[in-house]
């Protein structure tokens, strides 16, 4: 079982925080992009395809579980500790004016009003994406992954976890972009630049 006392947080969110290797300079008008969607959908790819058009850290809970668990598990325990580290992370970053693209599935509305929150509380610009892709890509994908991470001894999402996971997906309550991987996401990526450059 895996507990967190107050020091735990502080330490975890340190670790986190000297894991990032450059930050962008602050600005105004602060964006913070919330990219949701199921496992295999392209959210890494999207999200690092946004991250070279725009000065953005990117904060990707997958890299970030792996600072905190050596062989992660994603197991609702693990959730319970690396989440609350995620949201003071970015909260501290939005703060100072940095950038911040938050990449992870956000399946669920109840986990979304937490970034919803750490918009308001630092009067970020908030942009929702949902990222998807037809069910027989993203199992493609899913495979394909696990295949080449199966060496390396790491847990990933494979096709029964997304099974899993998309019958406890939500729909988004608040206005969103809606990006489909499966084909050229350039014209998507750069309406969502010009929106933020606004």
């Amino acid at each position: 079982m895996i507990t967190l006392a107050a020091g735990g947080l502080k330490d975890d969110v340190e670790k986190l925080r000297q894991s990032l290797v450059s930050l962008p300079s602050p600005c105004v008008d602060t964006p913070f992009v919330v990219v949701c969607g199921l496992p295999g959908m392209g959210k890494s790819l999207f999200c690092r395809k946004l991250a070279e058009r725009l000065p953005f850290v990117n904060l990707s809970s997958d890299a970030l579980r792996r600072q905190l668990f050596l062989r992660p598990s994603y197991s609702d325990e693990e959730n319970k500790r690396l989440f609350p580290v995620c949201h003071i992370l970015m909260r501290d970053l939005l703060k100072q004016g940095i950038p911040v693209i938050f990449d992870a599935t956000n399946l669920l509305e109840r986990h979304r009003e937490y970034l919803y929150r750490i918009a308001d509380e630092t009067r970020a610009r908030l942009f929702l994406v949902r990222v998807e892709a037809p069910p027989a890509i993203a199992r493609w994908r899913l495979e394909n992954r696990k295949r080449k991470m199966q060496d390396d001894g790491e847990s990933v999402a494979d096709w029964e976890i997304y099974r899993r996971m998309k019958l406890r997906t939500e729909a988004i309550s608040r206005n969103h972009f809606v990006v489909d991987t499966s084909g050229d996401i350039s014209p998507a990526i750069e309406k969502i630049v010009r929106l933020i450059k606004k």
